[in-house]
């Protein structure tokens, strides 16, 4: 794994940046208070438009028909419209008068009854107009289903915002799980996407070939597994595996996470599952991935939450459902966890998830084929040597080399090139490792000159030291949280490390201590993490490891800090093992100062050579570095084939 050792900022107290609190989000509310005023301003229209036609409606006068007879006979009425029994006169002078007639005679026999000669009738335009069709209807029944409809219209929009919260309470229990369809080539992913994880996918092959052909097994008598459980640390794959055998099978996908089951409310979290387990049947063969499993599936019976822990019921309801599957349901489960220590007993044992597969971190030949299919769909220059990229990212996962691809491809779009050079991926490394370069955090010379030893006691101590990792690059540039970096790579792939090795890697790490303290005749806040760094591994050493001849062979704390000696998880030793601790940490923090202290006075010369040359130019790559140290008859590290 690569190993880096830097130099934060001076305030040593100074925590990362974490993301800023997000604003709680008042969408619904906002909106239901924009659609409750545009009812209210639309019913307010809707008044005003009536009120202007009524306006204009009042302005026609309403006249008996014996005037309307007496106008007509003056010879002042130009043009009548007859609508039933309804009068519409306009004069000579445009003025509108409104009348009505008797509804059983016609206009001309009215008018004669009142005395209007023939004569003077046929001087007047007479328009006769029906009282029939859509538009009669609709200003008949308009005033009435008008009303009606817009209370309606308010109901509707009341209870769409209430939707969000009372409404969807009969939904609760149903499954929220997203199916990826066999038949969408889109998201499709194969073994062919997938690359660095050979064991597992040769474990998992069965699976595929159990889904394309289930009577195969069947007539023999065998019985796949109903359960894979995925382990691995974040990053390795498990999510895109469980995807690539669904798309090998060319089955149904039901993904989600774990926590997408536990709500509020107390037996929902069981609901889910039964209908979760209820669609994968009805879909059969099918695939049914719970990502980050130990959500719901932690050890019970530790008197959190009591006996009703929504939590619990739904692990149980996963363990009945688990259970119930027929011999033939064709239905496999699969989940994904980083933490399988913490699982319950039941989920692993035969019958449920009784077949695991461990995804390690890729080797050097898996982060190639990794970097490869990353490479597909970008523009590469003819100077990138995958074979580079590949050597100088040890400890790198498979979202690691994905980040790192598409951080290259984003330096490169900035830039307006048209392809990925080596440059651009060797500047990805060290972003994606450490941290993006601040150019406006600007050292002052005191500063850089410190700096520059900081980093220079860390890179020699690394090339004194026989079982250190050699030196491959030595920076005084902030990136991140550090004012500087020495970034170092080991010369082969390992999975275990010695007790020599993690002495000299607390001999490097106490470097910058010790040159701050040689040149300036005291220390600054620089090294606050390599002090931490040193000091948790010294103590991991003694407790956990087994690395001290005090304590002798004894694992007194996990992986995670937590006390084991003297009753397990949740016990504590005595005060006088955590003195031995205390003072066998002590002593090879101590042991390793001197043994630092002594390997730079002793090579004062080739240290002030590092840092002038830190201090002119910043950066100090392989190549030159080395320069530096050959000069002064120090042997490089050979590189094992």
């Amino acid at each position: 794994m690569a190993k880096k050792t830097k130099k934060p900022n001076n305030n040593s107290n100074q925590k990362p940046a974490q993301n800023q609190p997000k604003k709680p989000n008042n969408k619904k509310g906002f909106g239901f208070s924009v659609h409750f005023g545009s009812t209210i301003l639309f019913f307010l229209l809707i008044i005003a438009v009536y009120s202007i036609f009524s306006e204009k409606e009042s302005k026609v006068t309403n006249v008996p028909f014996s005037e309307v007879a007496s106008e007509v006979r003056l010879g002042n009425v130009k043009q009548i419209t007859v609508s039933a029994d309804k009068l519409e006169v306009v004069k000579n002078d445009d003025t509108k008068l409104k009348s009505k007639k008797e509804s059983e005679s016609s206009l001309s026999e009215a008018l004669t009854n009142y005395g209007v000669m023939p004569e003077q009738i046929n001087k007047v335009i007479i328009e006769v107009k029906s009282q029939s069709g859509f538009s009669y209807w609709a200003l008949a029944l308009l005033p009435i289903f008008l009303p009606i409809g817009l209370i309606i219209f308010f109901i509707w929009m009341l209870s769409r915002q209430m939707k969000g919260s009372g409404m969807q309470a009969f939904t609760f229990g149903q499954s929220r799980a997203r199916i990826t369809n066999p038949n969408d080539k889109t998201n499709q992913v194969t073994f062919a996407d997938v690359a660095g994880v050979r064991e597992a996918k040769h474990e998992l092959e069965e699976v595929v070939d159990f889904l394309r052909n289930p009577q195969k097994f069947l007539d023999i008598g065998a019985q796949i597994p109903k359960g894979v459980l995925l382990t691995g640390a974040p990053g390795t794959g498990k999510t895109l595996l469980a995807r690539a055998v669904a798309g090998e099978a060319g089955v149904p996908f039901f993904h989600l996470s774990g926590s997408e089951f536990v709500e509020m409310f107390v037996g929902v979290g069981a609901s889910r599952v039964r209908d979760l387990f209820q669609m994968a049947k009805r879909a059969s063969p099918a695939i049914v991935f719970i990502d980050e499993i130990d959500a719901v599936g932690r050890v019970r019976g530790t008197g959190v939450g009591g006996g009703n822990d929504e939590r619990e019921q739904t692990l149980n309801q996963i363990l009945v459902e688990m259970d119930g599957f027929e011999p033939n349901a064709k239905v496999i489960v699969m989940a994904a966890t980083n933490r399988s220590d913490v699982l319950d007993p039941a989920l692993l044992r035969p019958g449920r998830f009784d077949r695991r597969v461990v995804l390690d971190l890729p080797d050097r030949r898996d982060r190639k084929e990794i970097l490869q299919i990353h490479m597909r769909k970008k523009p590469m220059g003819a100077d990138v040597n995958i074979e580079v990229i590949a050597e100088r990212t040890p400890g790198f996962s498979g979202a690691d080399l994905y980040s790192l691809m598409n951080e290259s491809a984003i330096m490169a779009a900035r830039q307006n090139k048209k392809e990925l050079n080596q440059s651009d991926l060797v500047a990805s490394i060290e972003k994606v490792m450490i941290g993006p370069e601040r150019k406006s955090h600007l050292l002052s010379v005191a500063e850089k000159r410190i700096t520059a030893y900081h980093e220079g006691g860390h890179a020699l101590l690394a090339s004194l030291l026989e079982y250190a990792d050699p030196v491959h690059k030595v920076s005084i540039v902030s990136r991140g949280s550090a004012g500087g970096y020495t970034l170092k790579l080991p010369l082969e792939e390992r999975k275990l490390q010695s007790k020599k090795e993690f002495l000299d890697d607390i001999v490097v790490s106490l470097g910058g201590f010790v040159a701050e303290e040689m040149i300036l005749g005291t220390t600054t806040t620089g090294p606050s993490n390599d002090l931490q760094v040193s000091t948790a591994l010294a103590r991991a050493m003694v407790t956990r490891f087994g690395m001290s001849d005090a304590i002798g062979p004894m694992a007194l704390e996990s992986n995670g800090g937590r006390v084991m000696f003297g009753g397990g998880v949740d016990g504590q030793y005595s005060p006088e093992m955590s003195a031995k601790i205390d003072s066998e940490v002590s002593k090879i923090m101590n042991e390793s100062f001197e043994r630092a202290k002594t390997l730079l006075s002793e090579n004062k010369n080739i240290l002030d050579a590092i840092a002038n040359k830190l201090v002119e130019v910043e950066n100090l790559e392989q190549d030159e570095y080395e320069k530096i140290i050959v000069s002064f008859g120090i042997k490089l590290k050979k590189k094992l084939i």
